[in-house]
């Protein structure tokens, strides 16, 4: 509780309740194309997300197949970040992969 709201707390008498609302959330995807090779989707994923070689796998298949897959929930500034920084890698290495960020 801030000084001024202790202040004001005891000239009322009247408790203050603080809240604290936790930042929301957003949904890092990865999306398939016909020119970005499955291993390359699979490096992204240990290099940007921290997945092991099985997750890894098991997500760019889901990729592969569905067309998508969620990658990871962070909040926004580090959802942001991953989506530039594996973007930017992207095309450096020649790969038009598409990644995108949605509110959970």
């Amino acid at each position: 509780m801030s000084k001024k709201q202790r202040k004001e707390q005891e000239e009322t008498g009247v408790e203050l309740e603080e809240r604290v609302v936790p930042p929301r959330l957003y949904k890092v995807i990865l999306h398939n194309d016909d020119y970005t090779t499955m291993e390359f989707v699979i490096e992204i994923l240990m290099r940007f997300f921290r997945k092991n070689e099985a997750e890894a796998r098991e997500l760019m298949l889901a990729v592969h197949y569905k067309g998508h897959a969620v990658a990871g929930i962070y909040t926004y500034d580090i959802a942001e970040t991953k989506v530039h920084q594996v973007t930017d890698y992207a095309r450096e290495k020649g790969h038009p992969f598409l990644v995108t960020m949605e509110p959970e």
